[in-house]
């Protein structure tokens, strides 16, 4: 990846009414769901059928689409809410991908800029996000750009994302 590569990568807000940036989110977040920092595993085609419905149906979901030319090599799925201790709205990165031959060439930062820029039109107090133990290279983009442990009072540790499926 050279340069003018990543300077021609362009990030859009995905519009869920869009036939191609619904059908590139669905490639997008495949791609991701492969991968082993996704679960190794592909959707199944219900998912793959109800996820740019139930994100256009989610008025708290917006998307992030990153493009060179034509072809989609990053996505954002990013979910609004409440902080209750800030009073303020927070963002959540609830999903954030970029293509294998297109990682560490600077677009997940593009993705981030956006995502702060809508972090500031919303008047945002904080930018949530998870990240696996494992995936060092996320870890250290997301570090690099002031992420960190989430703690209250350090005599209780830090904050765990747990989950219960159902």
């Amino acid at each position: 990846m050279n340069d003018s590569t990543i300077l021609s990568a362009t990030i859009v807000r995905a519009d869920y009414d869009d036939p191609k940036h619904a059908a590139d989110i669905v490639t997008m977040l495949r791609s991701y769901a492969v991968d082993p920092m996704g679960g190794g595993e592909d959707l199944p085609a219900e998912v793959q059928a109800a996820l740019v419905p139930g994100l256009r149906a989610t008025a708290a979901a917006s998307s992030l689409l990153a493009y060179i030319g034509d072809e989609p090599v990053g996505l954002a799925n990013l979910m609004t809410t409440f902080s209750s201790f800030g009073g303020k709205p927070l963002l959540n990165i609830h999903d954030i991908v970029v293509s294998k031959v297109h990682r560490a060439a600077g677009i997940g930062r593009r993705l981030f800029d956006e995502i702060h820029n809508i972090a500031h039109e919303i008047g945002a107090c904080k930018v949530t996000l998870e990240v696996l133990e494992g995936n060092t290279p996320a870890k250290a983009l997301y570090a690099s750009l002031g992420y960190g442990d989430y703690m209250l009072d350090p005599e209780m540790g830090k904050a765990l994302f747990w989950q219960k499926r159902l």
